[in-house]
């Protein structure tokens, strides 16, 4: 029966057959570790169809000079502390989005509402003055995207 680490080798080397069965053997170990990094199901699950998509080539880096669980093991946290950074930099993200959003839209009401009352405003004129003031924002609001 072959070790881990010659079927590693061996894996790392393009053997398809060694690939499947080095995985066949540790994979149940991988997802125990990925479910105990992450505390959830689905989130091991995802890590570890990650990892193991990953593993043909990072296989090639793979030395012999530590047993292949602890190796990776080494992989699996690595790519569990890059997934948690990943996910703090789509939370900041996305923090900063929502409140460049809810900016947006409280300048928008403001806007409305200057518009409304403008509006009701240039109601209570007379014609003559509604034209003229009609006329004047006209011409500024034109400079003004100039």
């Amino acid at each position: 029966m072959a070790t881990d680490e010659s079927l590693a080798k061996l894996a790392a080397d393009g053997d398809a057959a060694a690939f499947s069965v080095l995985l066949e053997r540790r994979y149940d170990q991988l997802f125990a570790l990925c479910f105990r990094l992450t505390g959830s199901r689905a989130e091991a699950e995802d890590l570890t169809q990650d990892i193991c998509a990953d593993l043909p080539k990072r296989l090639a880096g793979y030395r012999a000079d530590a047993r292949f669980m602890t190796w990776l093991y080494r992989v699996a946290v690595n790519a569990a502390h890059d997934r948690r950074r990943r996910q703090a930099s789509h939370a900041r993200a996305a923090d900063g989005w929502g409140d460049w959003e809810m900016s947006r839209r409280t300048a928008e009401a403001e806007t409305a509402a200057q518009v409304d009352w403008l509006t009701a405003a240039m109601r209570a004129l007379p014609d003559d003055l509604r034209d003229t003031l009609a006329l004047v924002l006209d011409d500024m609001t034109h400079a003004q995207a100039g």
